[in-house]
């Protein structure tokens, strides 16, 4: 799931086509160089958004990883890195065709990035029969990884962070039950399901549910309207983006903050989004795997790197880019040559990543991201919002 919504998952016809274009062509596995080490450099696929609605994100996300290449002199397990840029577009009309060319003319032995969850179901199979992995950098569709050998995720999935939030609100709340909302496209139904699954085991009951039409809803007050006419205690709601903004601006406007706590994933508050929303947003509750106000000595030093090279602080999305650099250094510094196939072994055997920004962390059995997710509450720091760090949800 990126943190502006993506469409819904591609069709059978898109994974096929890409499957049968990359298959037929070949990859970075099928170049001169046979994995033997006799090729030291490693061609790298960066697939981001350069246009369109996720801009912002690939922004944060190239810097991110430029910033940890910066930091270890251009070069990932001793080996040299030649960068490859496609624009991954919104969708997989274009992230696919994008991610196909950095495959079949620039030769990349890896690819990196992704923030589309259609995109990145678009061109697994196609990826693995070229047996060249993806990193993915943050695509959170649930089912995106699976254990497949050619497919690591170094940032969510989002029935996970929704499911951390479960116990907690259930705690919050009492007898009392949460009106459930979010955007009617994939990551959002996956969302509802992860939090009410959660949430229910915890002993919390639902008072209802509203799915608002994805990227066509403006005025959110009949939804909340419902929310605030059932006996809820609370909203769990799943927006990101521009929805973001205008769902919880009229969450404030409306009232509904008066008497219903608001819960969500990160992206409700993140980055771009929580400066548009401003103190509209102050007491909102959301669970991320980061905040840049997390207070760390690892995380201090990796703000201190970010705002002083790009006068910004770091989003989720730019620590995202940043573990897939270093999961791609742990890998190739153990590595038997530089082939997909060699990478992707590696990749399986990088262990724990104990000094990320984002606190310790590592790929599961199914190459997920086994981390810790924060609650954080949005607070006035220093006169503006930020995602304050309340403690720990798992």
């Amino acid at each position: 799931m990126p943190a502006l919504p993506s469409r819904r998952l591609a069709p059978a016809a898109v994974l096929s086509t890409a499957a049968l274009v990359l298959a037929g062509c070949g990859g970075g596995s099928l170049s001169e160089d046979s994995g033997d080490g006799g090729d030291d450099t490693v061609t790298v696929g960066l697939v981001l958004p350069a246009s369109g609605v996720y801009e912002p994100l690939g922004v944060d996300m190239t810097r991110g990883w430029e910033l940890y290449l910066e930091q270890n002199d251009g070069m990932l397990g001793d080996r040299e890195i030649e960068v490859v840029t496609a624009d991954e577009g919104e969708g997989p009309d274009v992230g696919v065709p994008a991610t196909t060319r950095v495959i079949t003319q620039d030769q990349a032995d890896v690819v990196v990035g992704i923030v589309n969850s259609a995109t990145a179901l678009g061109v697994k199979e196609g990826l693995a029969s070229s047996e060249v992995p993806l990193i993915v950098a943050n695509a959170g569709a649930d089912d995106l990884a699976d254990g497949s050998e050619w497919v690591w995720r170094t940032s969510f999935t989002n029935g996970g962070i929704a499911a951390s939030l479960g116990e907690q609100v259930a705690e919050d709340v009492g007898d009392e039950p949460v009106y459930l909302m979010a955007a009617d496209y994939a990551a959002g139904e996956e969302s509802m399901a992860g939090f009410r699954e959660a949430f229910e085991a915890a002993g919390g009951t639902v008072a209802g549910e509203s799915l608002t039409p994805f990227g066509t809803t403006s005025d959110y007050q009949p939804f909340l309207t419902r929310a605030q006419n059932s006996d809820a205690g609370a909203i769990y709601a799943f927006y990101a983006g521009a929805e973001a903004v205008s769902f919880v601006t009229q969450y404030r406007e409306f009232g509904a903050a008066e008497d219903l706590p608001l819960y969500g994933p990160g992206f409700l508050t993140e980055g771009g989004v929580l400066e548009a929303q401003g103190d509209a947003a102050v007491g909102v509750q959301t669970a991320m795997h980061y905040s840049n106000l997390l207070d760390t000595p690892e995380n201090t030093e990796f703000v201190d790197a970010y705002v002083e090279a790009y006068d910004a602080q770091p989003t989720t999305y730019a620590v995202q880019a940043y573990d897939a650099a270093a999961a791609l250094d742990a890998a190739l510094a153990t590595s038997d040559g530089t082939s997909g196939a060699d990478i992707a072994a590696a990749l399986g055997e990088v262990g724990e990543f104990s000094d990320s920004p984002r606190g310790p962390w590592s790929f599961d059995d199914d190459h997920n991201p086994e981390q810790t997710y924060f609650l954080r509450e949005v607070e006035d720091v220093d006169g503006a919002p930020g995602n304050v760090v309340q403690g720990e949800l798992n």
